[in-house]
């Protein structure tokens, strides 16, 4: 009779990073409030002389902080500027790149990603269909926000309310009728998890977006752009669930898309 072998113990090969590896994701747990270095050194099973030479190297780097008055270590400035940096509008359209290109080919339509850049909505990617879409549009091309499904889409999930919507209509300077009827657009975007432009920056051009979330807060936004004879009320829902289903497992890790 064969026994089955053992596993091996998976250890990391450098302890001493390892150590400092997990401090920091008990400090991310930590949140705001921070954690002693007893809580800490507990939690990982450290001796406290052990876990304050770990502490002291990410405090070195600015990975970690450490509160004058109770003591208590937190996150640092330089853990959280990484994933900024990481999904920085420079590296985002190669980070999504290939989620446009699924999308694109799912639904056969003209693909976007943009951000907000001040009251503009900044166009940083685009996916062209097999079948040609008469629209204009470039990588670098800027939109007001408000007129533009991709920024509908960033300001209903990023908690924008009246007053902050009104500082957008006024730096646009957009027609009456859009500022009037901009809150509810957005309050059924947040609603939906997705926001609808018809016709309303090119004739005959409609548009609908995703935001892309992190940490509960939209970055940026994806849309589809077609001729808006296409854009019935069915296929606006078809284009979201899809965008749903195809977009989520290709985002980079921290990207997301609204649960409704």
């Amino acid at each position: 009779m064969h026994m089955p072998k053992s596993q091996p113990i998976q250890t990391s090969p450098v302890e001493s990073v390892d150590r400092a590896l997990l401090a920091l994701q008990v400090l991310a747990r930590a949140g705001a409030r921070g954690i002693s270095l007893a809580d800490l050194a507990s939690e990982l099973g450290l001796s406290k002389t052990t876990a304050h030479r770990s502490l002291a190297a990410l405090k070195f780097r600015g990975f970690a902080s450490q509160d004058p008055a109770t003591g208590h270590y937190a996150l640092g400035a330089a853990a959280t500027a990484l994933g900024d940096e990481f999904l920085s509008d420079e590296n985002l359209p190669v980070l999504v790149h290939p989620a446009l290109l699924a999308l694109s080919s799912a639904v056969g339509e003209l693909v976007h990603l943009g951000v907000l850049s001040g009251s503009q909505v900044l166009y940083l990617d685009k996916v062209e269909p097999e079948r040609s879409v008469r629209v204009w549009s470039a990588v670098g091309r800027r939109m007001p926000a408000v007129t533009t499904a991709l920024g509908r889409a960033i300001l209903a999930f990023r908690h924008a309310d009246r007053s902050i919507l009104a500082e957008y209509v006024r730096a646009s300077g957009v027609a009456k009728q859009v500022a009037q009827r901009l809150e509810t657009v957005v309050d059924e975007a947040r609603a939906t998890g997705y926001a609808t432009e018809n016709e309303e920056n090119e004739a005959g051009i409609s548009c609908v977006a995703i935001p892309l979330m992190r940490s509960g807060t939209a970055i940026a936004a994806v849309s589809i752009t077609a001729p808006a004879e296409r854009m019935t009320a069915d296929r606006i829902a078809w284009l979201h669930s899809e965008m749903r289903r195809v977009l989520p497992p290709l985002l980079p890790a921290g990207l997301g898309v609204p649960a409704v």
